[in-house]
């Protein structure tokens, strides 16, 4: 920023990205990541460098439907800028859907009180051809129920250290999942999960188990064994990124950001 004395002006901006092409949310040194795309693009707009904070980091190959970024800025430009002007300097997979002002103390990630995901897996014999990038894929048969079944033994407060990746830096294992559930339309699986906040890969590891379960290796008792044994080395292994999308963060309604209809899948079932 230049200027002592400058006044900044903090706006959030609402994203949906492609992750395929992308080595996950966070800037890298290639230049390669989603951040980088979007830094670049306002600085366009502002005509001043920027950092943007996200709600969430999501890993190489994980898209969103539901990001929300927030940045400082001292350019005074009207808010049609910060949506379509941003779009028209981002690649055509990363997309601003809408911008808002809002307060100082404002947080994209602090200020968050949930996040949603949700996962899509094809479950065939053959992978799909036309969503390499966009589902999971799984050639053996699944037993939806007891997939499900398995699922509600993650909803509540737990330690999940079971499904926390070995390099993960948060501070506590302890999340608090208010919904996990499997939904099934004729080859696709669809896994909804939210919670207040999640573990590095905590639901590609739960999709792994999950798995795991829907194919006969274990009865839906093993997610409430893996909880309690809280090792991620007797867990299954990290599923793949591709059908992972953040759909939504919740945030109070005193910000103002704007209020939509949750995001998901079904567009794509």
């Amino acid at each position: 920023m230049s200027g002592v004395g400058i006044a900044l002006v903090k706006y959030a901006l609402g994203l949906s990205y492609d992750g395929a092409n992308f080595c996950g949310w966070q800037s890298q040194p290639n230049a390669g990541a989603v951040q980088d795309a979007l830094e670049a693009a306002i600085a366009s707009i502002a005509q001043h460098p920027v950092r943007v904070h996200a709600a969430g980091r999501t890993d190489t190959g994980v898209h969103a439907l539901g990001q929300v970024v927030h940045f400082n800025t001292e350019a005074v430009r009207p808010i049609s800028a910060w949506v379509r002007g941003v779009n028209a300097h981002l690649p055509p997979t990363v997309r601003v859907e809408w911008a808002h002002q809002v307060a100082d103390d404002f947080h994209a990630r602090f200020s968050a009180f949930s996040r949603s995901y949700q996962y899509l897996l094809v479950n065939s014999s053959v992978a799909p051809a036309l969503m390499a990038d966009k589902a999971g894929w799984f050639h053996l048969p699944l037993d939806f129920s007891v997939m499900r079944e398995a699922a509600s033994y993650l909803v509540g407060q737990h330690d999940f250290s079971a499904f926390r990746a070995s390099e993960c830096q948060a501070a506590s294992p302890i999340r608090h999942l208010t919904k996990a559930d499997v939904g099934v339309a004729g080859q696709y699986f669809v896994f909804n999960f939210s919670a207040n906040a999640f573990l590095q890969h905590q639901v590609r590891n739960m999709i792994g188990a999950l798995i795991y379960v829907g194919k006969g290796n274990y009865p839906p008792s093993y997610i409430k064994e893996l909880l309690q044994k809280r090792d991620r080395t007797l867990s299954p292994p990290t599923f793949s990124p591709c059908g992972l999308y953040l759909t939504g963060v919740g945030y109070d309604e005193k910000w103002g950001l704007p209020q939509r209809s949750q995001h998901g899948l079904q567009v794509l079932i």
